[in-house]
């Protein structure tokens, strides 16, 4: 197998013992159709070299790759699905398959690889196990969208069609199959902790974090004191989900399940199923058809990370206290508001300032878009650089009456003292298109239909690569 000197297995999870995983099989699929391999990934992890048969060897049979898990595990966990707990959860239609070093990163971070739609497993609950071949199209969508946006995602590495017929309720059925490969920096959730209090396993609940704070937070290691080190580990976490749920609500995302086995406690963002972005700035927008009272809305993701994250400290009184863990959850409100200035100003392209100041621009432009209803993507489009493009705002937009107006002011007021971030370059030929690249719901129903009618892809992959021109254009290639 060509893997090149870049590619470095380190299979870690599999140091846990069996209190924590399944060892499983992967589904015998009749076919295997390669309809997308993630080459600027692959090459992240020293996999760009496979071709295309290899590919389908280790990411559509999954045959072990050198050196790393000989056997997949599927991970057990519980978690609150809408707040009510669920202690038969675990991993029922994927598995962590690899686990391997990040080439070129000054840490060599592990990344894994895990799957969606890979079989049945201990945890599937009568599922069949199965992924939707555009449930997999929609996941390689938003990964990709929320990459050039600059949110912390796992990849879409890699979706083969497996030529099974599905039944669904929420699609017209039979429908085409998938096997999807996502690499992402951790497969371990708030959920998983969960679990191992419910079985009040102590023992496990420190060495999972051990676990992590290990492979993922090596600094708290040195923290000798238990107690100190368990709030430490929440306080990180915490740190985590505040900057990407910042970053969501920067990007107009509405993750749409935000159940605590969707949380990891790298606050990588991942298992994308009923997402939107944003037409229109609305709070109570919500991605789910099913979410009826709006409890994952737009507007509530913040506080609903805050009581997940509440949900991850109370497992932890075991190891701790409430006089260290409140005092640590308690940073997650600064910690967003900080965040959140940070993601809107890079969104922006302008340098940050005062926590003060961000927050005000923040607000400014929040508020002009929801006065105004101006398409979501379109003021950190046109205002892209601050200042330097004021005329394109106020002169060739289409929205420049809108900007103008009294809605905008005070947003003008507080950018035209801004300057741009470095590295931003407004000669990109992205800033000359007359619209953003979006991705709203009806156009992934657009890129879908040449799929489902005539299995025709172009315009799925023109569509990819507009994406990845627009992250080219704002930094985040």
């Amino acid at each position: 197998m060509p893997v090149t000197d870049r590619y470095r297995p380190d299979p870690r999870h599999a140091d846990l013992d069996d209190r924590f995983y399944d060892r499983v099989e992967a589904a015998r699929f009749p076919q295997h159709t390669l309809r997308f391999r993630n080459d600027r990934a692959a090459a992240r992890v020293g996999l760009d070299g496979l071709s295309d048969d290899e590919w389908i060897t280790h990411f559509g049979r999954f045959e072990p790759l050198p050196d790393n898990l000989p056997q997949p595990l599927a991970l057990r966990y519980h978690g609150h699905q809408f707040r009510s707990y669920n202690p038969d959860l675990g991993d029922g239609r994927g598995f962590l398959f690899a686990q391997v070093r990040e080439d070129g990163a000054p840490d060599g971070r592990l990344l894994d690889l895990g799957t969606k739609g890979s079989g049945t497993t201990p945890w599937s609950r009568s599922g069949d196990g199965r992924l939707t071949l555009k449930g997999g199209v929609r996941e390689l969508l938003a990964t990709e969208l929320l990459q050039a946006l600059g949110v912390a995602t796992s990849r879409t590495f890699s979706l083969i069609e497996t030529g099974e017929k599905l039944w669904r309720g929420d699609e017209p059925s039979p429908t085409r199959s998938s096997v999807l490969v996502r690499l992402q920096h951790s497969h371990i959730r708030i959920g998983s902790f969960q679990r191992q209090a419910f079985l009040r396993d102590a023992d496990a609940l420190a060495a999972l974090m051990d676990h992590v704070i290990g492979l993922h937070m090596p600094d708290l290691a040195a923290i000798d004191d238990r107690l100190d080190r368990t709030a430490a580990f929440v306080q990180r976490v915490a740190e985590n989900c505040a900057r990407t749920v910042a970053q969501w609500m920067a990007a107009g995302f509405v993750h749409g399940v935000l159940n605590t086995d969707n949380i990891l406690v790298t606050g990588e963002s991942f298992d994308y199923g009923p997402w939107r972005f944003l037409p229109t700035h609305d709070p109570e927008f919500t991605a789910a058809y099913f979410d009826h009272g709006g409890l994952y809305a737009y507007g509530r993701q913040p506080d609903t990370l805050m009581w997940n994250l509440t949900r991850l400290a109370e497992t932890l009184l075991p190891l701790s206290n409430r006089d260290r863990l409140i005092p640590a959850l308690e940073t997650f409100p600064p910690a967003f508001s900080l965040a959140l200035g940070e993601a809107v100003t890079r969104r922006l392209g302008v340098q940050p300032t005062t926590p003060e100041d961000d927050d005000a621009l923040v607000l400014a432009l929040f508020e002009a878009m929801g006065r105004t209803q101006i398409p979501f993507e379109r003021p950190f489009f046109d205002w892209y650089g601050g200042p330097a493009s004021e005329f394109r705002a106020l002169e060739r937009s289409p929205h420049a009456a809108l900007y103008a107006g009294e809605p905008f002011a005070r947003f003008r007021d507080l950018i035209a003292g801004r300057r741009p971030r470095d590295g931003v370059d407004l000669d990109h030929p992205y800033f000359a298109d007359p619209e953003p690249c979006t991705l709203l719901i009806d156009e992934v129903e657009a890129l879908w239909a040449p799929i489902a009618s005539a299995d025709d892809w172009s315009p799925l992959h023109a569509k990819v690569a507009a994406i990845r021109r627009m992250g080219e254009a704002l930094g985040n290639g």
